[in-house]
C-alpha cells in the first residue's frame, strides 16, 4: 500500500486517495475509498463509461491500477468499518439510478456491496447493465460461503490476467 500511494504521489499531483458517495446496503450511503487513478479535474460523480474519452484523465499509474484492480485496494477499510464485504454486488455510484433500478428487481440491493461479486467475475466492465443486475440478483439467491470462496479464487483468476476491464463510452450506452 505504502509503494502504491508513493507511485500515485509522484506520478499525478493531488490526493492519493479518492472518495466518492456509493450505495451500500438497502440503498444507504456511504464513502468508497479508492486510490486514485484520474486527474483532479475529472467530472465528479461520472461513472468511466460515460465519459467521451476517458484516457485522456487516467494518470500513468492509474491504468496499472484499475487494469490490475490494485486501486480497489483501499476498500478494505470500508469492509473494515462494515459499509462494504469482500463478495456481493459492487457499490453503484448515488446517481446510477438505471442500475439501482434494475437492482431492485432482483432484491440485490438489499445486500451489503462487495470488494469483487458475481458480475465481476462474469464480465466485469464488459457487461451491460442489465446482465450485471441478474447477475447481481442470481448472487442473492446462491449466497452462501462455498459461493464466496468461489467468487473469491475466480476474482484472484481474473486479477492476475487484468481481465474485464473496459474503459469509456460504449456505442450502446447498456453496452450491448
Amino acid at each position: 500500500l505504502l509503494i502504491l500511494w508513493a507511485w500515485i504521489k509522484l506520478d499525478s499531483p493531488g490526493p492519493v486517495l479518492f472518495k466518492q458517495k456509493r450505495v451500500g446496503a438497502d440503498k444507504r450511503h456511504f464513502m468508497i475509498y479508492k486510490f486514485r487513478t484520474m486527474r483532479v479535474d475529472t467530472p465528479r460523480d461520472t461513472p468511466t463509461h460515460l465519459l467521451e474519452n476517458p484516457e485522456r484523465f487516467i494518470t500513468r499509474s492509474g491504468r496499472f491500477l484499475r487494469k490490475s484492480s490494485l486501486d480497489e485496494l483501499p476498500q478494505l477499510f470500508n469492509i473494515l468499518k462494515g459499509e462494504m464485504s469482500l463478495v456481493g454486488p459492487r457499490p453503484a455510484l448515488w446517481n446510477q439510478y438505471d442500475l439501482l433500478s434494475e437492482r431492485d428487481r432482483y432484491g440485490a440491493n438489499a445486500l451489503r456491496p462487495g470488494l469483487t461479486g458475481l458480475a465481476q467475475i462474469s464480465g466485469r466492465d464488459e457487461l451491460p447493465i442489465p446482465q450485471k443486475a441478474r447477475l447481481d440478483g442470481e448472487y442473492v439467491k446462491l449466497c452462501s460461503l462455498r459461493e464466496d470462496l468461489s467468487i473469491l479464487l475466480k476474482t484472484a483468476v481474473g486479477v492476475v490476467r487484468m481481465s474485464g476491464v473496459v474503459e469509456g463510452r460504449r456505442d450502446d450506452p447498456d453496452g450491448e
